[in-house]
């Protein structure tokens, strides 16, 4: 069954399909955790500008946004970051599955990253689950409001130190990481989705 999915071409255009990597537990976070393909693709879009970019994924989850993104851009790098160990270790094995050599996760806090090593940054509201207790993951890391304004004011500062031209994409975001002088080149229609560049 596995090895029909992944040899299937629909397999990163179905979000049926590529959540049939992960096992039922992991699919089940699906609608409110991971990244739907059509935005993925969006984004990756408009963060894959050059051959060579170096995108990174803050708070990856499972990997699916590297891995959606990284497929229709091979000419890129996608990187995820997750502190989760074991969504990191889905993410892992859903690489090795699709066998795509241009997505790099990484096991750690993003505050431990040297952003100098990345060009472009896609961000899923990674740090929400700090507010919102009914719908965080698991209870397997600390979370505290404290920890929301933390993340998120690091976040921030670093991007506030790319140079101009450094893209972001946001989904779902409150804004409090994107700096002032990241002006909006894209939204979706209902403007959850926003692309961003430094200028």
């Amino acid at each position: 069954m596995m090895e029909h999915i992944i040899t299937n071409g629909g397999l990163h255009t179905s979000n049926v399909m590529f959540d049939n990597l992960y096992p039922e537990t992991i699919r089940r976070l699906s609608k409110h955790h991971w990244t739907p393909v059509a935005i993925a693709r969006q984004a990756a879009h408009f963060l894959a500008d050059a051959p060579g970019r170096r995108v990174l994924d803050i708070g990856s989850g499972v990997g699916k946004f590297c891995l959606i993104g990284a497929y229709f851009y091979p000419e890129a790098h996608f990187y995820g970051v997750e502190q989760r160990k074991e969504l990191y270790a889905h993410a892992e094995s859903a690489r090795t599955l699709t066998q795509q050599a241009n997505v790099h996760f990484i096991h750690g806090n993003f505050t431990a990253l040297d952003f100098e090593d990345y060009d472009n940054f896609y961000f899923y509201n990674a740090f929400f689950e700090n507010l919102d207790e009914g719908n965080r993951i698991d209870h397997q890391i600390e979370f505290s409001e404290s920890l929301f304004v933390y993340y998120s004011q690091y976040l921030y500062t670093v991007l506030d130190h790319k140079p101009a031209g450094t893209r972001l994409v946001t989904f779902h975001s409150l804004e409090n990481e994107v700096p002032p002088r990241y002006e909006v080149r894209g939204a979706s229609a209902d403007r959850l989705l926003k692309m961003w560049e430094k200028v």
